[in-house]
């Protein structure tokens, strides 16, 4: 950026917007405007205890969501992580409750299972030539039917209250320090890591933040993180499934951004063949992207079991698979691949669950949720399409 000062800022973000780089500030506007609504309508649905609820309830499909971004942005789609997501949490239920196993050798084997199927399917997909959408249409079906053989005729499986698994959703740092804290280190560490990436990008010559905008970024994220502290403090603390949820975030959103392996991802997903004349193992990393899935698949299985502490028959959700997409598609990830940020599922998964929340306090029936639900996820792709080609007008594609 080559103005400085809060004119500079406003300038440049014009620009971007209308070139067609709407970031999050579409979904950041759809979180508030339902928040708004709901609360205008029933004045209890910001309080401390309906979001501290919201903050775990978020957390089993917005991990899902996250390894769908990795197969959105290669540019195809996995439509059986909710099946994965159901023989996972099974997996871990007959091993650790009905055969004795330790949790945590239980929750590797589980985790294992959903990196094994993505494997196969990328396998598939990627080697053989089947379609994606077939591959993991099939395996919808076929994971589904082999949770049921798993659980066998145990109609439900209760797991321990007190145990590992069970305190992921239940476990709340109670001390104020705890999500206090984590603002603290959240804004502080996004301050730094954007004055280094600043510092490296102006080094290379390219275009990079200037430190007036880095610092509004930051201030905003801290008014945001603090904000969020203080209304879970009100309740019981920081959530631990919320923790494991931002660390899991990061982690992800580093591998992303900042690892070779990120980039082949993004190369992929923004041009198969050119990547492969550019040298990349395209396969193999077609292949790397839905065993990502099937992994984040299968651990969002385990905290969705955590939450109610048991693994049901019933356990994969009719809409349990369209949410999942659906986050990662209404946070901001392209349904054409090679554009997205990990935080989509965060954001994403805010949105779905807040209607949730919303119509559950307000006893509206399913139906109207699925309707609002349906219809936020047409706008973000009619935003998406729009935002694509509006930067192709601008030559940014």
């Amino acid at each position: 950026m080559s103005r400085h000062g809060a004119g500079g800022y406003a300038g440049a973000l014009k620009r971007r917007l209308r070139s067609g780089e709407l970031g999050s500030v579409p979904v950041a506007l759809g979180v508030l405007t339902i928040w708004v609504i709901f609360q205008t309508l029933n004045r209890n649905f910001l309080s401390p205890r309906n979001l501290s609820n919201l903050s775990v309830d978020i957390v089993g499909t917005g991990m899902i969501a996250a390894g769908v971004i990795f197969v959105l942005l290669v540019g195809e789609i996995d439509l059986s992580v909710a099946s994965v997501s159901g023989l996972a949490a099974a997996t871990f239920a007959v091993l650790n409750v009905n055969h004795g196993m330790h949790e945590l050798p239980a929750v590797l084997l589980a985790a294992l299972c959903g990196a094994a199927v993505g494997a196969v399917q990328g396998f598939f997909f990627a080697k053989v030539g089947v379609p994606a959408f077939v591959v993991t249409l099939a395996g919808l079906l076929g994971w589904y039917g082999l949770m049921l053989y798993v659980m066998g005729s145990y109609g439900t499986i209760n797991i321990d209250d007190e145990g590992l698994v069970a305190k992921l959703t239940s476990y709340y740092f109670t001390d104020v320090a705890a999500a206090y804290g984590l603002a603290a280190i959240g804004a502080a560490g996004y301050f730094l890591a954007s004055r280094r990436d600043a510092r490296r990008r102006r080094a290379a010559g390219v275009p990079y933040r200037h430190p007036g905008e880095i610092a509004v970024r930051t201030a905003l994220l801290a008014v945001i993180a603090f904000a969020a502290a203080y209304v879970l403090n009100q309740f019981q603390g920081l959530p631990l499934a919320l923790l494991i949820f931002l660390i899991v975030l990061v982690g992800l959103d580093y591998v992303l951004r900042r690892t070779k392996y990120g980039r082949m991802i993004f190369a992929v997903g923004g041009g198969a063949e050119a990547a492969r004349r550019a040298g990349l193992n395209v396969a193999l990393v077609r292949i790397s992207a839905f065993m990502m899935s099937g992994t984040m698949a299968a651990i969002g299985g385990l905290f969705l079991a955590s939450r109610v502490s048991s693994v049901s028959q019933t356990s994969v959700s009719n809409n349990l698979l369209m949410n999942a997409i659906g986050a990662a598609v209404i946070g901001g990830t392209s349904l054409f691949g090679g554009h997205g940020r990990i935080w989509s599922a965060l954001l994403g998964v805010l949105v779905i669950q807040s209607i949730a929340s919303g119509v559950a306090l307000m006893d509206i029936q399913a139906a109207v949720q699925f309707m609002i639900t349906g219809g936020v996820l047409l706008v973000a792709v009619v935003i998406d399409s729009l935002s694509r080609r509006a930067q192709k007008a601008h030559g940014r594609l």
